[in-house]
């Protein structure tokens, strides 16, 4: 059943001019904002704030990026009723391994839709789950493949086209095709909706490709990409710090600005 993405409005445009002020009523269009809680085993793992939509896969790609599968495969994924007058029976998602993935601890309270779990996990840590890619690896995509791929997800985001206000994340190849495109109003959940449909397709770790993400390259984008195996990300905005100092340690190429044909590359220096 597909879900509705966006919501029609009446609202009022105001055009002043000096004094002259002028309105008038219009329709406009909206992104639609739901919970969705996601449970691993049954076991509830996190409520975020989501455009519905390839919720199976936000599901699956957050309990990846975040190591809570430890390994194990994922048998099924399915919505589940919890019997909640607030959330309807799709707005709960449970991702299945038979038991074998161990079981969760819950994080408290509803990630935001702008910045997810941001800092959950330092540098150290996510060392010890994760190793450094390898350049042997990873594919070396040539910066002038780079430097096209925002114009090119940008003719695929129809959903920002009608709303304005959701974010992007996408998969591109060396030779700069862009094979996968996916819209959030939270940017961690684009990453997670495209991680989860690479992992239910089998192509993870994604050493041959690169990830787009539209907004800034927090440290969350850089560790999800570490997760799945991206050699490179590539953002429209700028890094944070610890995006940088993460991408470093992971051994990832990491272009921030990247817009108008021009970026500026902040990891490896």
């Amino acid at each position: 059943m597909a879900r509705k993405r966006s919501d029609k409005v009446l609202v009022v445009e105001i055009d002043a001019n000096g004094t002259d002020v002028r309105q008038r009523r219009t329709p406009d269009e909206l992104v639609v904002e739901e919970p969705m809680t996601i449970q691993l085993d049954g076991h509830v793992v996190a409520t975020t704030m989501r455009t519905p939509g390839n919720d199976y896969e936000l599901a699956v790609g957050f309990c990846h990026g975040d190591g809570l599968l430890g390994g194990a495969p994922v048998t099924g994924v399915r919505y589940c009723a919890n019997g909640s007058a607030m959330a309807s029976e799709f707005n709960v998602v449970t991702v299945e391994t038979m038991g074998r993935a161990p079981v969760p601890t819950p994080r408290l309270g509803t990630t935001s839709s702008s910045c997810g779990l941001c800092g959950s996990e330092n540098i150290d840590e996510l060392a010890r789950r994760l190793e450094p890619l390898s350049t042997d690896r990873v594919a070396d995509i040539d910066p002038a493949v780079v430097v096209g791929i925002p114009s090119r997800v940008l003719g695929d985001q129809t959903l920002f086209a009608s709303t304005g206000a959701v974010h992007a994340a996408a998969v591109f190849d060396a030779d700069g095709v862009v094979s996968m495109v996916r819209e959030d109003v939270g940017r961690h959940n684009a990453v997670d909706k495209v991680v989860g449909a690479l992992l239910l397709e089998k192509r993870l770790p994604a050493h041959d490709h690169g990830l787009f993400v539209s907004g800034r390259a927090s440290f969350e984008m850089v560790q999800k990409a570490w997760a799945a195996g991206f050699g490179t990300v590539v953002s429209v905005s700028a890094p944070t710090s610890l995006a940088v100092q993460t991408a470093r340690r992971a051994g990832i190429t990491l272009y921030g600005f990247a817009r108008d044909r021009r970026m500026v590359r902040y990891a490896p220096n």
